[in-house]
């Protein structure tokens, strides 16, 4: 089961944050954004059924896809039973175990300052961004 979510850059995007990275509805970045790599999200978790929050509380592995004019990052995290998965405007990937209503998912093996440098630069220039959400079982 896949959800994907298209949004944009912005002059502001650094990408730098070591142990998360977002993306939002909102449609502006302050330059102390520095997980946030995508704003003026199309959806946001709010929209996830019921059914796919399951599985995504259920999920050993999940995947998430981000491109930008056919570059393409992977990025493989966790669910968790406590995930709450209902945040009006930000989802948040954590390599850490943190758990709040923002959080997508856990454990992941990037967070923003990970993502490739040519993503990032296309970003800045504000072009749009692909974030597809990969929960298989």
């Amino acid at each position: 089961m896949e959800f994907v979510i298209k949004a944009k850059g912005h002059k502001n995007v650094s990408a730098t944050h070591k142990t998360t990275l977002e993306i939002t509805k909102e449609n502006y970045l302050t330059p102390t954004g520095h997980c946030i790599i995508g704003i003026g999200a199309d959806k946001s978790m709010i929209d996830f059924s019921e059914d796919f929050k399951e599985k995504i509380r259920n999920a050993k592995k999940i995947i998430v896809e981000i491109e930008v004019e056919g570059l393409k990052e992977v990025i493989i995290g966790e669910g968790h039973e406590d995930l709450i998965l209902n945040h009006p405007t930000d989802i948040v990937i954590r390599k850490s175990n943190y758990i709040c209503p923002r959080t997508l998912m856990i454990n992941a093996n990037k967070s923003a300052k990970d993502i490739n440098r040519e993503i990032v630069k296309k970003l800045k220039e504000g072009k749009e961004l692909i974030f597809k959400i990969i929960v298989n079982g």
